[in-house]
């Protein structure tokens, strides 16, 4: 007599309790990652320090080193400048979510997580809260590090928090691109590789630093209309006072334009990793 099985991915129901489609079965085990990755992160301080660093190296050499050189008619450039920092700074750190799901790919750990019954969508729910909770305390203490170089708001504080609002749902559309370079690669040296040709067009090819009108005709299309640009007017408006409805929804829309985008991609990349 011979007998024969096939092997299937294992399938696991919510537990007992949480019918509502799952939902709270879901958001129990994101927020279990989430205080899993935070652990990770709390363990290995290094990360945030560097992750601090660079934008704060960013700001010191445009402040000091480039800053003389540059004029914004009406403005001071410092308070031109930060808005750009603060959105630069989401920007590379969504790299993070890129480098640590390529690790956890590495080193097996989300087939571990797969064999677990636990919800399909935590893993990169959970990476995703963790970076963008990490996000949101960078971008404040890069708000306090600016007022340290003479940066100053000109509207109130619900308007500031507003601002990094927009920067924080910013960053959390870029994590979806990032979900899905981190689970195409094989390592996070690779996901570092893979984010800068990105990064780069989008972060200094923008009004984040310099006036678009100082921009040969054809960069100057591309710098006033990107996805960073659109957030640094939104933050420039929110904290330096203006018009803020345009610049407000042109980011909001960009964001959500990339997450209908990625966000199915990423989740069809991970349903195959």
């Amino acid at each position: 007599m011979t007998a024969s099985s096939t092997a299937t991915a294992p399938t696991f129901a919510p537990p007992p309790g949480t019918a509502d489609g799952g939902i709270l079965w879901a958001v129990r085990d994101t927020l279990a990652m989430t205080g899993r990755n935070l652990t990770a992160m709390r363990r290995v301080p290094q990360v945030l320090v560097f992750s601090l660093v660079q934008p704060v190296i960013f700001v010191f050499m445009f402040r000091y080193v480039f800053g003389g050189a540059i004029q914004i008619p009406g403005r001071s450039y410092v308070d031109y400048l930060m808005p750009g920092i603060f959105a630069q700074t989401v920007s590379f750190g969504a790299i993070n979510t890129a480098v640590g799901l390529a690790e956890d790919k590495g080193t097996g750990l989300l087939e571990r997580l797969r064999s677990l019954p636990m919800s399909r969508a935590a893993v990169l729910g959970g990476r995703v809260l963790a970076d963008t909770l990490r996000n949101t305390v960078i971008v404040v203490l890069m708000v306090l590090i600016g007022l340290l170089v003479g940066f100053r708001t000109h509207t109130n504080l619900l308007a500031v928090l507003a601002g990094i609002g927009v920067l924080v749902f910013f960053g959390v559309a870029l994590a979806s691109i990032f979900v899905f370079i981190g689970l195409s690669v094989t390592n996070g040296e690779a996901a570092q590789a893979a984010a800068f040709p990105l990064l780069a067009p989008l972060t200094f090819a923008s009004s984040a630093f310099v006036d678009p009108a100082t921009m040969p005709d054809w960069l100057e299309w591309w710098a006033r209309r990107q996805p960073l640009s659109k957030t640094t007017e939104a933050v420039r408006a929110l904290m330096l006072g203006g018009p803020t409805a345009g610049p407000v929804t042109a980011s909001i829309v960009w964001s959500l334009a990339i997450l209908a985008v990625m966000s199915p991609l990423a989740i069809a990349k991970y349903r195959r990793a």
